[in-house]
């Protein structure tokens, strides 16, 4: 089960083999794993089940941090918090 506090993050650091790290948005980095997702002849196993690339790259983001998009070649995402978190008073 993914922490709860991740969901309230809204950017990430993503890296791909022979590319530097780019830090993007909650929704930009949905549409950069829909893309690594639709590079794959086949989606993974456990997300066959979801019946589109943004359900599956959705699924992916609230419970991984890393695809492997061929053999070998791992793709990762963290969630990062750019501003310190406000405190209820």
């Amino acid at each position: 089960m993914s922490d709860p506090l991740i969901r309230e993050l809204d950017h990430y650091v993503v890296l791909e083999p022979g590319q530097p790290q780019e830090m993007l948005s909650a929704a930009d980095t949905l549409s950069w794993l829909e893309g690594q997702l639709a590079r794959m002849p086949s989606p993974p196993e456990d997300l066959l089940h979801l019946p589109s690339g943004s359900e599956r790259a959705q699924r992916l983001l609230e419970t991984a941090c890393e695809l492997e998009r061929e053999p070998g070649v791992m793709v990762q995402w963290f969630a990062i918090r750019l501003e310190p978190p406000q405190r209820l008073s």
